[in-house]
């Protein structure tokens, strides 16, 4: 009983690191284009000063 026991934690800990590694994954996408679209900003408004 006590190594089915062991199993059954080493499973449920597996899991828990494979959703949180997918939430990483996924966040990190959005991360991504968010910091994009703020150096977009930057860029846009840089690109304005020089023009006028």
């Amino acid at each position: 009983m006590a190594a089915r026991n062991k199993g059954q934690s080493i499973l449920e800990y597996a899991l828990i690191i494979s959703v949180v590694v997918a939430a990483l994954a996924a966040m990190s996408i959005y991360v991504q284009r968010s910091a994009q679209a703020n150096l977009k900003v930057i860029e846009d408004q840089i690109n304005a000063e020089s023009s006028n």
